[in-house]
């Protein structure tokens, strides 16, 4: 059974998809810990579910390296096999990213590497193609550049606006999260968890 700690900072609608897919019998994975840079709606998933979490605030720390050696501390307790990010809006430091990669992936609503960052489904529009789409993506210390291992299109309607494309396109990330996550858990060997490499102490 594949144990997967999903990091959020908002409404955790992936976070809640994953949950749902998590709890049916053959599912060959499960999440074992929620985290998030600060306290959000998301974190109520858990608790319905019965998913311990915690929470490290961005702000209480002075550096991101810091924040994330204490992010990274809360992980370990765990031993995820996996970690999803599931909107969390804070760039993981080098150190984290090297630390557990390649078992961290992310959901982007793009066909990346087109759109990259915060803004991609208002980028699409204002780009006007006729299609965008939704990838899951290895995580790397780049915005969005890390290595594409699901995607799919999504046609852009006429009279779209960002709100709408928005809520098409969430359906499809929530597929490919759930599939690539069951891909990860019937790969033992392809997710296999070393033991993690010691974090720099953090500055005085």
């Amino acid at each position: 059974m594949l144990s997967v700690a999903v990091l959020i900072s908002g409404g955790g609608s992936n976070l809640r998809a994953l949950l749902e897919a998590a709890s049916e019998p053959d599912f060959p994975a499960q999440v074992t810990v929620v985290g998030a840079d600060r306290p959000c709606d998301g974190l109520a998933h858990a608790e319905e579910y019965g998913i311990p979490s915690f929470v490290v605030p961005y702000t209480r720390f002075a550096t991101r390296a810091d924040w994330g050696a204490e992010l990274a501390a809360q992980l370990d307790i765990w031993h995820p096999d996996l970690i999803v990010l599931s909107g969390l809006m804070r760039l993981l430091p080098p150190e984290v990213v090297a630390r557990y990669s390649p078992r961290i992936i992310n959901t982007h609503p793009a066909y990346l590497p087109e759109f990259p960052g915060p803004h991609a489904v208002r980028d699409a529009l204002a780009a006007g193609v006729a299609q965008t789409g939704a990838s899951v993506i290895i995580v790397d210390d780049g915005v969005d550049t890390g290595p594409v291992i699901a995607q799919e299109r999504v046609p852009v309607l006429p009279g779209d606006d960002e709100h709408t494309l928005h809520e098409r396109i969430k359906p499809v990330e929530r597929r490919l999260l759930i599939d690539v996550v069951r891909r990860h858990a019937t790969q033992p060997a392809a997710t296999a968890a070393p033991a993690p490499a010691p974090l720099p102490a953090a500055e005085e």
